[in-house]
């Protein structure tokens, strides 16, 4: 019976440890949004992380004849993405993240993470005005 008891807590800790896995580290998807740095802020009561939005070029509704703005919401995590992100507000940024399952306090309070700045363009002039991702 004891034998029995350590096999059953051992599977029964893999499995759990395999859906916490899944549910907050397993990357569910990877992508690139554009728009204009609406904000960018850093916030927290105990966990102090950044978060933004961008506004992305035109409109979606839910329902039909409705409009309503096209937000992407997202976190970041990594200080130098963050240090680019708090010179750019009001700009046009291009941003790669990565999606997650569930959200978690240390990491955010959105399942998207930015993990690198492509482009930052100023909106009043031309796109030849692109400044380096590096600065």
């Amino acid at each position: 019976m004891k034998k029995f008891a350590w096999i059953f807590g051992s599977v029964l800790i893999v499995v759990l440890a395999g859906i916490f896995w899944y549910k907050f580290y397993f990357v569910f998807g990877e992508g690139v949004k554009a728009g204009s740095l609406n904000y960018f802020v850093k916030k927290g009561i105990i966990f102090k992380t950044y978060e933004g939005r961008v506004v992305q070029e035109g409109f979606q509704s839910p329902t039909a004849g409705g409009l309503q703005s096209n937000e992407f919401r997202f976190s970041v995590v990594d200080e130098d993405v963050a240090g680019k992100l708090e010179r750019a507000s009001g700009r046009f940024v291009e941003l790669r993240y990565k999606e997650y399952n569930g959200m978690l306090p240390w990491r955010g309070t959105s399942n998207f993470v930015v993990t690198e700045v492509l482009t930052i363009k100023d909106e009043a002039t031309s796109g030849n005005s692109a400044l380096p991702y590096d600065q």
